[in-house]
Parts: C-alpha cells; structure tokens; sequence
C-alpha cells in the first residue's frame, strides 16, 4: 500500500471540526439535550475535539461518550487469538433516553458501522433523535445512511483507502487516500 494523497493535514482537520461544531450547534439551537458519542477507536478522540470547540463557543459543555460497537458488528473483524471478538466496551456518562445523541466517526464508508451503532445505542436507551457526524465521507454505501455532519466529502476507489490519523492515537494529524 503506497500514500496516493494527503487530503486534510492539521489546520484541516481542525478548521473542520470548528465548522462542524458550528452546524451542531446551530441545527440543535445550542447542546441542550444533546450529547456527544464518538465510536471507537479515532471518534472518541473526535468527539472530545468537538466538544472542547462546543465549549469554546457557548460557554457551556457538552457530554461526552464513546461507544464499542465490537458485538453488532456483522463482520466482527477484530478478534483475538482464540477467534473471539475483542471487546473494549463503552463508557456512556448519562442516560441518553430523550437526548439527542451526537454520534461521531472517522470515517463513513459502507454504513454498516453506524448501523451497528444505532443498534448498540437503542439496547442502551431510546434517543430522542440520533443525528452522524464524520470526519469523511468517502461514498459507497450499502445501507441507506447519511451524514448530518461531514467535514469533507473525498469520493474515493473501491481499491483505495482512507487513512485518518490523530495525534492521540498515532502522534500526527492527517487524512490520506491510500492505494491498496
């Protein structure tokens, strides 16, 4: 696999956070209500971005949670030596019955992700309303899912990637199309 592009580097990412963070706030009229659930890995670390931005900007904080998805997977393509799925768990602070729930991913790829989200947080409680942030938006989808927030769309191959890298995770801030 080689690095055919660099599509967002750190001023990026950031500008698009503080973009995103506006339109939460404006479609919600403020975070009343709502929370932040960032998906594991990279969109807990999103989430926290964007609720630091939230905070700078209305002066009140949001809440924040991070979501494992690893068991409504339908692929469970992480799993341990003895073939069994490596759960990591989640960590929700509040009750979300009759919240608005913010869910934050990397990535929107096929959308079997934030579907099993969408199943993972209703066994937990019943939102008032669920709405998708992510970082990208690369297209070809299989299940009728859409974003409400993107920070870039990247129309991408079938046979290319996308690398999102976080300084939290991986000491850098970048977004690439990688060639498989």
């Amino acid at each position: 696999m080689s690095e055919k592009a660099i599509v967002l580097d750190e001023q990026a990412i950031r500008r698009a956070l503080t973009r995103i963070a506006h339109e939460m706030i404006e479609r919600n009229k403020g975070v009343e209500d709502c929370i932040l659930i960032g998906i594991r890995t990279r969109g807990i670390f999103l989430a926290n971005r964007l609720a630091e931005r939230i905070s700078e900007i209305e002066g009140k904080d949001i809440q924040v949670g991070e979501l494992d998805i690893t068991l409504y997977r339908d692929d469970l393509s992480k799993k341990t030596s003895d073939g069994e799925p490596l759960v990591k768990g989640s960590d929700i602070p509040v009750d979300i019955a009759d919240k608005k729930v913010i869910v934050i991913d990397d990535v929107l790829f096929t959308g079997r992700t934030i579907r099993a989200a969408m199943d993972a947080l209703v066994d937990i409680g019943r939102p008032s309303q669920i709405q998708l942030a992510v970082l990208i938006d690369r297209g070809h989808r299989e299940l009728p899912i859409r974003a409400d927030y993107v920070g870039k769309n990247v129309p991408t191959a079938q046979t290319e990637k996308i690398a999102v890298a976080l300084a939290e995770v991986d000491g850098i801030d970048q977004v690439s199309i990688i060639e498989k």
